[in-house]
């Protein structure tokens, strides 16, 4: 609050502090972040002053009674100061405390079009809220089941009353896709654990891949099938080639 004060009206934390205030990042060690929406002459130690006349009023909010970017303008101005690996745990973290999810904030950057920073988020995001169609799931996955020794599976069963995507009776194996990584809410987090501990509790083994590994690393997913399908049967696994 005192850095805020120091660079006078319309002055809101931004960036890393911002990112530290919402609770899904950390601050820099060596100075805080603020943006004003005016120009200003402040020099003050300790606080990186971003002078931003265009930054919006709506991209600004309070918490804990201090003004600070919102979420989806706090992610946009991260692109400038962290990398990939950085944004894709920010994001994780900001799922996880409820302030925004992945799918919300994908959402959230049509209304900024153009703007410095959506590029980069874009690309992290479409990686990890890919989907594919459940015909295009199966025309891709009904291959690699094959090439790891599987017979036809059963689609879309009903399965200790869940719905399971696949499935091999004769195996008591299932397999699972996701298209989600990152805003997996507290009930859908939930349920999948209970989904889990019934199939084990009934002797099945659960398996889970996301769409993307379905469509862009095969290899991985063909390499986990076989070594699966070489344990149920009793045999010595095959290496799993990377």
């Amino acid at each position: 609050m005192a850095a805020v004060l120091a660079c006078g009206p319309g002055a809101a934390l931004s960036h890393r502090s911002a990112a530290a205030l919402w609770g899904f990042g950390t601050e820099h060690e060596d100075y805080i972040d603020v943006s004003v929406r005016r120009g200003s002459e402040a020099r003050i130690p300790g606080v990186r002053c971003h002078r931003r006349p265009t930054l919006s009023v709506d991209a600004i909010t309070t918490r804990l009674n201090i003004p600070l970017t919102q979420p989806v303008q706090t992610f946009l101005d991260l692109t400038a100061v962290t990398g990939p690996k950085g944004l894709e745990r920010m994001i994780n973290e900001a799922d996880k405390r409820d302030v925004i999810d992945a799918d919300a904030l994908r959402r959230a950057l049509d209304d900024h079009a153009g703007a410095a920073g959506v590029r980069p988020l874009r690309r992290i995001l479409d990686k990890h809220t890919f989907r594919l169609s459940d015909d295009e799931l199966e025309r891709l996955f009904r291959p690699l089941a094959t090439a790891a020794g599987l017979p036809v599976p059963l689609t879309k069963q009903v399965v200790d009353e869940f719905e399971v995507d696949f499935y091999w009776p004769d195996l008591g194996l299932v397999v699972e896709t996701d298209g989600w990584r990152y805003h997996r809410t507290p009930s859908a987090q939930s349920r999948d654990a209970l989904r889990f501990q019934v199939h084990v509790a009934h002797g099945l083994t659960p398996l889970r891949f996301s769409h993307r590994q379905v469509k862009y690393e095969p290899d991985h997913v063909t390499n986990i099938l076989r070594r699966t399908v070489a344990h149920l049967h009793g045999s010595p696994a095959p290496s799993l080639s990377r």
